[in-house]
């Protein structure tokens, strides 16, 4: 009995060799060569991350030390510990903020997504007098900073009077250019005898947005969806300008008047150095989550 069991794994081992010797076989030499010249830069991108994470988890004397380490010696949970212990002392608990966060980045990505496709699509399947010049004055907007539009944005979100509120938070983030362009471009490899084909069936023109566009630009929407939760996640412009009630504030705000002023301090370093990792990583695991619609939009794939 043991014998054939012996047998029976041998042949196993020797099919798995088998296909990993003819996989081996199809890979292009040059392809080997590409990949072991990008190994090394992809282990230089992932730097960053790895001192990010190590940093956090460094003691005080460790986040002083020179020249500076990227692997921790001594792991410790303490500033986490005392990021936590800073926040007991506020007088709004620090889970609205985070309650906050989560409303305004789920709300502001769903509609930054929602508004660039249904932008996207006029410009791309149904071109009308000036929409070159509508698509270029889209595009100009992404030369103003934040800091010259700030005072307009206050105006309008004050004379709207929605001061203190989520749609305050949320209205000044719903334009994206980034996404209207990139929608537009990926909307234009979708044959027009497609759409052609479903309004003879019978189809309405919102259906056919709805049921053939956008299913097919899916990786394009995975990409801009991690776009637009960077910059709802990390924001910090609306609760500066727009919230007075520190109960309507963010986490990115909150946490950034905790590590205000320390760049020059050793007081409290660890818990900067925590709260950072803590505010990195829900946009980390939305990367990942979505890698690979990102490099299939990146790469143009689609309906040619």
């Amino acid at each position: 009995m043991q014998e054939a069991r012996m047998t029976a794994m041998q042949r196993k081992l020797k099919i798995k060799w088998s296909d990993f010797v003819l996989a081996l076989k199809l890979i292009d030499r040059a392809q080997i060569w590409i990949a072991i010249c990008l190994l090394p830069l992809a282990m230089f991108m992932l730097l960053p991350l790895v001192y990010l994470f190590n940093h956090a988890f460094k003691p005080l004397h460790e986040l002083f030390m020179f020249p500076p380490t990227f692997i921790v010696r001594e792991p410790t949970s303490g500033n986490f510990t005392e990021l936590f212990a800073m926040t007991e002392s506020t007088i709004v608990p620090v889970s609205r903020y985070v309650f906050n966060s989560i409303v305004v980045t789920l709300l502001s990505s769903v509609a930054m997504v929602i508004t660039g496709a249904m932008c996207a699509y006029p410009l791309s399947k149904h071109p009308f007098p000036g929409s070159k010049l509508v698509l270029g004055l889209i595009m100009l907007s992404l030369l103003f900073a934040t800091e010259a539009i700030a005072i307009p944005r206050f105006i309008v979100i004050q004379s709207l009077g929605i001061m203190n509120t989520y749609l305050g938070h949320v209205l000044p983030l719903v334009a994206m250019p980034v996404g209207v362009f990139l929608l537009k471009q990926f909307m234009d490899q979708v044959p027009n005898e497609l759409l052609e084909a479903a309004k003879i069936d019978g189809a309405k023109e919102f259906k056919i947005f709805l049921r053939i566009v956008m299913p097919i630009v899916t990786p394009a929407i995975a990409t801009i969806s991690i776009l637009a939760f960077q910059s709802a996640w990390g924001n910090t412009e609306t609760s500066t300008l727009f919230m007075q009630e520190d109960s309507m504030k963010t986490l990115p705000f909150y946490m950034s008047t905790l590590t205000a002023g320390l760049s020059n301090s050793v007081a409290r370093q660890g818990a900067a150095a925590a709260g950072a990792l803590i505010m990195f990583l829900p946009s980390l695991l939305i990367f990942l989550i979505f890698q690979r619609k990102v490099i299939t939009t990146m790469a143009h794939s689609g309906i040619k």
